[in-house]
């Protein structure tokens, strides 16, 4: 099982600075001790997050509760047109790790980042290396959002990941042209409704074949992916695959 505990970002300039500021003390459970190199996560909390193994879907990349030896495609991705090849995730949203990735979205709780870059790096880059990416493309956010939120998870997330890899990062290509409603109490069917025409594609050319990885911080249905892997097709990559940190899981 692959774990991201040896991936530390966080100089020790870094680490001392905000060890002036914030309380070493873990700010899920609030009960133990945990330093800014640690993104202030403590042990006890980390062991409550589910790593995302095999089996899971060849698509979408949903994990299977079972044994199961052989590829397979799950309901969610037989019942709707996906337009990427497929999309990976390290870890599941749930437990501890949905509230760091709430707080790091809507609270600017952004000492979680380290963390979470640490689990799309650990898991996403040596399955990168197998093959050759041309760029990496974080989800866009709209303008509005992107004022009310200060910063794209997407972007920074797809940042660190082009670091560690070596892939550029191109955010120039897509573009978010309506300010959706956040997806998370839609339906799968409304989810697709949402991000119908929520983007535009923005590259002053077309591409030429490029291989292209998207990047975001969680996938539930794949809708949102989707949209935009539609138009990075559509306007001339060859393949499109998704990284995310989390998976989220429909019940």
């Amino acid at each position: 099982m692959i774990r991201a505990a040896a991936f530390n970002p966080f100089p020790r300039l870094l680490n001392d600075f905000f060890a002036l500021f914030y309380p070493e003390i873990c700010q899920i459970c609030r009960a133990e001790k945990a330093t800014a190199a640690a993104s202030y996560i403590c042990e006890r909390c980390r062991g409550g997050i589910r790593y995302i193994e095999a089996p899971f879907c060849d698509c979408c990349g949903l994990p299977f509760q079972g044994d199961i030896t052989v590829s397979f495609e799950c309901a969610n991705c037989r019942d709707q047109k996906l337009h990427f090849r497929a999309a990976r995730a390290a870890v599941e949203l749930s437990g501890p790790l949905q509230e760091v990735v709430h707080r790091y979205k809507y609270n600017h709780a952004t000492w979680f980042e380290p963390f979470l870059a640490g689990l799309l790096i650990t898991h996403a880059k040596p399955v990168l290396a197998q093959s050759r990416w041309d760029y990496i493309v974080p989800i866009p956010l709209h303008w509005l959002k992107l004022r009310e939120r200060s910063f794209n998870q997407s972007l920074r997330l797809a940042r660190q990941l082009g670091k560690a890899t070596g892939v550029p990062v191109h955010n120039r290509l897509l573009k978010r042209t309506q300010p959706t409603s956040t997806q998370t109490r839609l339906t799968r069917a409304e989810r697709t409704q949402n991000v119908k025409r929520a983007f535009a594609y923005r590259g002053r050319t077309k591409l030429a074949g490029e291989r292209i990885i998207l990047v975001d911080d969680v996938l539930t249905t794949g809708a949102t992916a989707s949209a935009c892997a539609k138009l990075l097709m559509q306007n001339g990559a060859s393949v499109v695959d998704v990284w995310t940190v989390a998976r989220g899981i429909l019940k």
